[in-house]
């Protein structure tokens, strides 16, 4: 990665456990796609409602030369499984994007009689 990670915890008490982590997750993001130019985690309890229980929210926004890629995922009572689905949302989008950059997307010739939209 070219820039620092940013990780931002909002409304729950911070861990060095749950810091860990993120840097260990945004690290393997890396492996996957080498341009990343910048990576901000942000994850929070974003209402407080006494019926429903802690709600976790986890937002990954990953900067790419040209694009930027965003996955946001909530879940219920554990914050660790909110943050493992947020980085492998933001992975299959990077591995997407990666295989478009190679030219690896298979593309359908053009039908006859078809116009594309203009």
């Amino acid at each position: 990665m070219q820039t620092p990670l940013q990780i931002t915890i909002r409304n729950i008490a911070s861990s060095e456990a749950l810091e860990k982590r993120i840097r260990e997750k945004a690290e393997k993001l890396g492996e996957f796609y080498d341009h990343i130019t910048s990576c901000r985690v942000v994850v929070g309890e974003p209402h407080k409602h006494q019926r429903q229980g802690k709600q976790f929210n986890v937002r990954v926004d990953i900067g790419l030369p040209g694009r930027e890629i965003v996955a946001t995922r909530d879940h219920d009572e554990d914050v660790y499984v909110a943050l493992r689905d947020a980085f492998d949302a933001a992975k299959r989008q990077l591995e997407d994007y990666a295989r478009q950059q190679r030219g690896d997307v298979k593309t359908h010739p053009q039908r006859p009689g078809y116009r594309a939209a203009e």
